[in-house]
């Protein structure tokens, strides 16, 4: 291989010209001659029988070329890149502008890593919130997992109550006309939710179980079906039972139910710690994000599109997975949102730019500054995500390389060097004043 030019044609676009010839190009071609010519069909012979000199005479040496083409061009492109120290961020367009039985030369075009400047990260000025946890929040949680605790008991023996679970059967009409989408059966209901129309939960209230009755309502004026807005409406309803969500008492037994405490002091003082623990990650992160959109302002740099273009991929997939994980296909979930790809994909695009461009500061960084991770520390980091993932550390390693985990550990660095230069303002948040 022989890099022949290098040429800036544009910002972030550089044009190689490159030439493979000599004994690597000759192997390649040979290669491709006893690949190909298997499948050939020369009068008088077995199929990829005929000599080699016949099969050149009838098909012509030109007909081997792309498979040698095909066999050395990536790598030779790879060594160009190399040699060129040029970080391509897209994948080349490549033209062949020559070939023949020495060798070839071709042209890559390629978008590369922009060029990036920065000055004044150090001394950025950052607010952090000063954490505290109220009695209000433990209470709260306490709540909330008395609420995860309950049970739904069967009433029987009581008219229907505010709160209860009333499962109904009901059937809307309108004008003397039933109407699509008006009825239900076995329908489980809380009142008091608000989820039916207004006036329709209430009119349960005080009902038996077995009752039959209407419930007399009046459709809003903004409600979704343009054929139902303002018209009174009649469901004939039965009610089929009642349940009622009993919740466990908030007392040192319902400490030992729900956690390896004994009491319920025991559990609201951990409750308490948990809660400032989190509350102080949300901060600290909050003043990372901060200092990060910071050392982001101070950087010039024209961005290439398609590095933008790579970030909406990512964060398309990853939206794609976590629908997977609840049954659903994106294809699906744009097609019920009323959007199209393109539309979908608009949606990412400020946060994909904001994405990439803290990403280039953080290593122009790290650049700067040597902040290189140490082979200790990228082991370090692979022990740490088998940990996480209950995986062999040796399988984490087939699927992320380690060049990917040296380039995170030193962003993370470049963070740390923000965060350890920063001038840092502690910020009582508006609800502890």
């Amino acid at each position: 291989m022989k890099l022949i030019a290098t040429n800036k044609i544009d910002t972030n676009l550089y044009e190689l010209e490159i030439r493979v010839d000599g004994e690597e190009y000759k192997k390649a071609l040979e290669a491709s001659y006893k690949k190909n010519s298997k499948n050939l069909n020369i009068p008088g012979f077995r199929k990829g029988k005929a000599p080699k000199a016949m099969v050149l005479k009838m098909v012509g040496e030109e007909y081997f070329y792309d498979g040698a083409i095909n066999a050395t061009y990536q790598a030779a492109y790879g060594a160009a890149l190399d040699e060129s120290k040029l970080e391509p961020v897209d994948r080349a367009d490549v033209e062949i502008a020559e070939v023949n039985g020495e060798g070839y030369t071709f042209k890559a075009k390629v978008t590369v890593k922009p060029e990036v400047t920065i000055e004044g990260y150090k001394g950025l000025p950052v607010t952090k919130a000063s954490v505290s946890v109220s009695d209000e929040e433990v209470e709260n949680e306490l709540k909330a997992m008395a609420d995860r605790n309950s049970r739904m008991l069967d009433v029987d023996d009581r008219a229907a109550a505010m709160g209860d679970t009333a499962n109904i059967d009901f059937e809307g009409f309108v004008d003397g006309k039933a109407f699509e989408g008006g009825k239900g059966e076995g329908y489980s209901l809380v009142l008091g939710s608000g989820q039916f129309i207004p006036g329709f939960e209430e009119q349960i209230v005080g009902k038996n179980i077995g009752e039959e009755f209407d419930v007399n309502v009046t459709f809003p004026e903004e409600y979704h079906a343009e054929e139902l807005k303002g018209k009174p409406a009649v469901f004939k309803t039965r009610l089929n039972s009642l349940r009622v969500k009993e919740t466990p008492a908030l007392d040192d037994e319902f400490a030992k139910d729900v956690s390896e405490f004994d009491t319920l002091d025991e559990l609201k003082a951990d409750i308490r710690t948990k809660t400032q623990e989190r509350k102080e990650r949300q901060a600290e992160e909050a003043m990372e994000n901060a200092l990060c959109d910071a050392a982001a302002e101070k950087m010039t740099v024209e961005i290439p599109h398609v590095m933008i273009e790579r970030k909406i991929d990512e964060m398309v997939q990853d939206f794609a997975y976590r629908l997977q994980g609840q049954g659903l296909n994106i294809n699906d979930y744009i097609k019920y949102t009323g959007a199209d790809m393109a539309a979908f994909r608009k949606t990412f695009e400020e946060q994909a730019e904001k994405q990439v461009r803290i990403t280039l500061a953080l290593q122009k960084i790290a650049q700067l500054e040597n902040l290189e991770a140490t082979a200790e520390e990228i082991e370090a980091e692979y022990n740490k995500m088998a940990e996480t993932y209950k995986m062999d550390v040796e399988k984490v390693k087939t699927y992320l390389p380690s060049e990917n985990v040296a380039s995170n550990l030193s962003l993370n660095k470049a963070i740390d060097l923000l965060k350890a230069n920063a001038v840092i303002t502690e910020e009582t948040p508006k609800d502890a004043e």
